[in-house]
C-alpha cells in the first residue's frame, strides 16, 4: 500500500489564534486513522483544511501525489475525497434514495439536477447510478427506507445515510466527523460496523474524529492525538492512551473508562 495523504507543516490561523499549527499527518492506503485531542484541539479544524471547507494559511497538503492545497472543495471531492459532518447535513426535502442519488452525481458529468429529471440521453447511466445507489442502502441497512423522507429518519439512520450519500461519491478517503454523536449502544455498534465494513469490502482509508476513546480502540490501528493545534502524539490506539501527557491533556479523571 503506498502513501495517500501527506500532510506538512499545515496551520490554520483565526486571528491571532493558532487553531492548527505545523502538523505533519500521513496517511496510508487502506488505512483507518483516529484524530482524538480534547474540544478545541482543532480536530475538525484539520479536517475542514483536508476537505477544502477552509483555507491553509500555511503548510501543504498532497493526495494521491498531487498538490490540493489550494484546490476548491468541489476539485478536492472530484478527486476522491468525502465528508461526513457532525451534524446531518441532508437535503430536507428529499427522499433518502434522492439524497444518495444527489451525493453519486459529484463524481459523475452530469449535474446534481438531474437527479430528478428523465433525459432519454441519460436513462442509461441514471439506470446504473440508481442500482448503485440503492446497494449503498442495503449497504448501511436503510433500503427499507428508500423512499421516505430523509428527515423522517432518527438520528442514528440520518447519521448512517450521511454515510450512504458520501460513499456515493465513491471516495478514495472518507472522512468522518465525530459520526458516533448523539447515538445509543446500538446505533454506535452499528455504526462501528458500518465503518469497518467500509474499510475491508471497499477499501476506503478513512480519518475518524472521535470522542467514544472505546470506538477508537476498535477501530483504528493508529491514532493522532491533537492538542492546542499540535500534535501531541502519536501511535496506536492503546499506546496513546496510556501515554502520560494525553491523559492530562484529554482523559484527565475519566482515564479509568478504559
Amino acid at each position: 500500500m503506498g502513501r495517500l495523504l501527506e500532510i506538512q507543516g499545515l496551520s490554520r490561523n483565526f486571528g491571532g489564534l493558532a487553531a492548527v499549527n505545523g502538523l505533519d499527518l500521513a496517511v496510508d492506503e487502506g488505512e483507518i486513522v483516529g484524530l482524538i485531542g480534547p474540544n478545541g484541539a482543532g480536530k475538525s479544524t484539520v479536517l475542514n483544511l483536508i476537505d477544502g471547507t477552509l483555507k491553509v494559511s500555511r503548510g501543504s497538503i498532497v493526495f494521491k501525489g498531487e498538490n490540493i492545497t489550494r484546490f476548491p472543495p468541489h476539485r478536492r471531492a472530484n478527486r476522491g475525497i468525502a465528508r461526513v459532518f457532525q451534524k446531518n447535513a441532508l437535503f430536507k426535502s428529499m427522499t433518502v434514495l434522492e439524497n444518495v442519488l444527489a451525493g453519486s452525481y459529484l463524481r459523475t458529468s452530469h449535474g446534481p439536477l438531474s437527479v430528478l429529471v428523465r433525459s432519454l440521453d441519460h436513462v442509461r447511466t441514471q439506470r446504473e447510478i440508481m442500482g448503485r445507489c440503492l446497494e449503498l442502502l442495503e449497504f448501511v441497512g436503510l433500503d427499507d427506507k428508500a423512499g421516505e423522507m430523509a428527515t423522517s429518519l432518527p438520528h442514528g439512520s440520518q447519521r448512517e445515510l450521511c454515510v450512504a450519500v458520501a460513499l456515493a461519491a465513491d471516495p478514495t478517503l472518507l472522512l468522518l466527523d465525530e459520526p458516533l454523536t448523539g447515538m445509543n449502544a446500538e446505533e454506535t455498534a452499528s455504526m462501528i460496523g458500518i465503518i469497518k465494513s467500509v474499510n475491508s469490502t471497499r477499501g476506503t482509508t478513512t480519518i475518524v474524529v472521535e470522542h467514544n476513546m472505546k470506538a477508537v480502540l476498535g477501530l483504528c490501528a493508529r491514532t493522532v492525538v491533537l492538542n492546542y493545534g499540535q500534535k501531541l502524539i502519536e501511535g496506536t490506539p492503546r499506546q496513546c492512551v496510556a501515554d502520560p501527557a494525553v491523559i492530562e491533556a484529554y482523559l484527565g479523571t475519566d482515564a479509568d473508562v478504559f
